[in-house]
């Protein structure tokens, strides 16, 4: 009789599969990845209580970048519509994407001592 592999490990090894076929990837290499992805994850995964992110966030500060690449000055309406936003929301979300990029562009000045950047 065969053994089937567990729902969630074929799953991913099947879209390993796919993926790599649609990157140009022969299809004996491709399955023969998405099979060793599997084992591994079964390997050092196997047993532990895992909680698969939604990843909410990620998608969410992409979602924003894109959004903050197409402000042109004065373009608030334009975008609301098309992002099915309100106007006073693209107004918040360009405001938190500009001093989140201020910040990533710019040196902390506010070290704590035990970070090294104090006496």
């Amino acid at each position: 009789m065969e053994q089937q592999r567990h729902e969630l490990l074929s799953d991913i090894a099947k879209h390993t599969e796919v993926v790599l076929k649609d990157h140009g990837i022969e299809q004996d290499v491709a399955e023969q990845a998405g099979t060793a992805l599997a084992d591994w994850l079964a390997t050092h995964w196997g047993g532990q209580m895992v909680t698969i992110p939604k990843d909410y966030f990620f998608k969410l500060a992409a979602r924003d970048m894109k959004i903050y690449h197409q402000f042109n000055g004065n373009n608030h309406s334009e975008l609301a519509r098309l992002h099915k936003m309100s106007v006073r929301g693209i107004y918040k979300l360009l405001d938190r994407v500009h001093k989140r990029e201020i910040d990533r562009r710019q040196c902390r000045l506010d070290l704590d001592p035990d970070e090294g950047g104090g006496a």
